[in-house]
């Protein structure tokens, strides 16, 4: 499986990850079963990590969006020189 996408929602009491990846045919696996959400929780773990280690050396405000309510995309790269506003994003013409 690969990691491709990660959106963390607050609610009032409740975290929502919601985990968007890749995986092979061949090892594709039904919704519902227990080594698919073991592999996703790993995977969504990995992922977490990885966000929190690049937040550690700053992150780049790449777009915003609203006037009350305010949406702010960061872009945190563990490599400064890859850092680049992902695909289909509101600031993405």
């Amino acid at each position: 499986m690969q990691l491709q996408r990660l959106v963390v929602e607050f609610k009032a009491k409740e975290l929502i990850v919601r985990a968007l990846y890749k995986t092979d045919e061949a090892a594709k696996l039904g919704p519902n079963t227990k080594a698919r959400t073991r592999g996703v929780t790993e995977l969504t773990r990995a992922g977490l990590t990885a966000a929190l280690e690049a937040l550690e050396d700053g992150a780049e405000c790449v777009g915003t969006s609203g006037f009350t309510t305010r949406e702010d995309v960061l872009l945190a790269s563990a490599s400064p020189g890859a850092a680049r506003p992902a695909k289909g994003g509101p600031w993405d013409p």
